[in-house]
């Protein structure tokens, strides 16, 4: 009840703060959706700024891809979530409730009534695509962003000119009709994915694996969450999907228990042998004589035995299917788990607070600037330091109330520091430095306001 009385508070000061707000919520809500407030934008658009920085810009061997929600339906079928991507369910018969199985024993779990045997439920939203419904076609919601990658594999490699071993990446909105989503945004029907698809020779795999496992669960602590807070989980092998080779889940410790940040699988060469498997039922691959190995993959010189999306190795002369290494996080887990570690109350120099420590390159506002009265010449000052600041970093302007109250209301945003103009500013042009933190402060020279920002994220 605890950690659950905690999980409330942290919800609380999420909707109070502007970082979450329930969806659709002047009509009593949409379960399993949520907004982001203006501060929750900044938050989530700064962690996944951070992925991106992190796996593309600062890699050699990655490139990035933005793919369509909607995609051919075959695209489904031949990755098996049309006949595979579905959870057990159950009904209560008294409530008529439904859950997961999974997630209840025994009897229903709001009103203790008898439940059904468990059935399958299909997790993709199916959609039409054509102007008349009767004739339109039936797709769906992508319920991941991998796929999209898989299926541009081959244009990847001819436009780009990469070499393996080389990843793709992508962020979006994925959809999945969650039987019982809960704990706020942690499970939702619509969310966002950070997702990587790394090809590599077979029989490196294992190597990369490895390396991928131990780069993203760092990735998490180089930007603030507690060691204590974050662990690594191996699959179990009657667990692993049937896909996968290997698979370890980065899980962090939230209020209400350990759960999955991050995935990241060893896929093996499943998911391009599934779609080259797919394409062969299109009819422009399909030859009277049944030979469908020639149809549209003339290429001079090329062995094409192993299919349009295998790879051509330049340096050994040999084509084969490569295998993936899949590292796929949730952004709005991710964001979640920085907003859960980041909360902390306590009581400084007999002063209580509420405050969140977040790491300075995820905070939604990077400083806040102060007069410390309406006067003087102090607004003035104040708001010129504010537009230098504001030119390169997310920045706040309040003159509003008390200067102690000012501290709190960003505390609770998760500001860094807050700068304040007041009567020594006038005499020496310094101004003075709060850190969020220790509460500490400081003086420093107006001017070099931005450039110590600057230096601290």
């Amino acid at each position: 009840m605890a950690e659950m009385a905690e999980m409330d508070k942290i919800i609380s000061l999420a909707k109070r703060r502007g970082f979450v707000f329930q969806g659709s919520e002047i009509y009593e809500g949409l379960g399993g959706c949520w907004d982001y407030g203006p501060l929750g934008v900044e938050l989530k658009r700064n962690v996944k700024e951070a992925w991106w920085s992190a796996v593309v810009r600062n890699r050699d061997d990655m490139v990035g891809l933005d793919c369509t929600i909607l995609m051919h339906p075959m695209v489904w079928k031949a990755s098996g979530h049309v006949d595979e991507f579905s959870d057990p369910m159950v009904d209560c018969r008294q409530c008529k409730r439904r859950f997961r199985a999974e997630d209840v024993e025994g009897a229903c779990p709001v009103c203790g009534g008898e439940l059904t045997p468990p059935r399958r439920f299909n997790l993709m939203f199916k959609t039409q695509v054509g102007p008349v419904e009767e004739d339109a076609a039936t797709t769906y919601l992508r319920p991941e962003t991998a796929q999209g990658i898989f299926v541009n594999f081959a244009n990847v490699v001819n436009a780009s000119r990469v070499r393996i071993p080389f990843g793709i990446a992508q962020t979006g909105k994925s959809f999945r009709n969650e039987i019982t989503p809960r704990n706020f945004t942690f499970r939702t029907r619509e969310f966002e994915q950070m997702e990587i698809e790394f090809f590599v020779r077979p029989g490196e795999d294992d190597a990369w694996y490895e390396r991928w496992r131990d780069d993203r669960f760092r990735w998490y602590l180089d930007l603030g969450i507690r060691e204590e807070n974050l662990r690594l989980r191996d699959h179990d092998p009657e667990e692993l999907a049937h896909y996968a080779k290997a698979c370890v889940d980065v899980e962090y410790r939230f209020p209400f228990g350990w759960a999955e940040l991050e995935g990241v699988a060893n896929r093996t060469d499943y998911d391009l042998r599934r779609h080259q498997i797919g394409m062969r039922s299109l009819p422009r691959w399909v030859e009277a004589d049944g030979d469908t190995s020639k149809v549209d993959l003339a290429a001079e010189g090329a062995d094409w035995s192993e299919g349009p999306l295998s790879y051509f190795d330049d340096a050994s002369k040999s084509r084969y299917v490569p295998y993936v290494i899949e590292p796929s996080a949730g952004a709005d887990r991710a964001t979640l788990a920085f907003f859960c570690d980041a909360y902390h109350e306590e009581e400084v120099r007999g002063d209580r607070r509420t405050v969140l420590k977040f790491h300075p390159r995820l905070a939604p506002v990077k400083a806040a600037i102060f007069p410390l009265i309406k006067k003087e010449g102090m607004p003035e000052i104040a708001r010129k330091i504010h537009a230098d600041v504001k030119s390169r970093f997310s920045a706040f302007y309040d003159e509003r109330g008390a200067i102690g109250r000012r501290y709190r209301r960003q505390d609770e945003a998760g500001t860094p520091f807050c700068f304040t103009v007041d009567g020594t500013t006038l005499e020496d042009g310094t101004v003075t430095v709060r850190d969020r933190d220790t509460m500490d402060q400081i003086r420093i020279p107006a001017e070099g306001v931005a450039a110590y920002v600057q230096e601290r994220i």
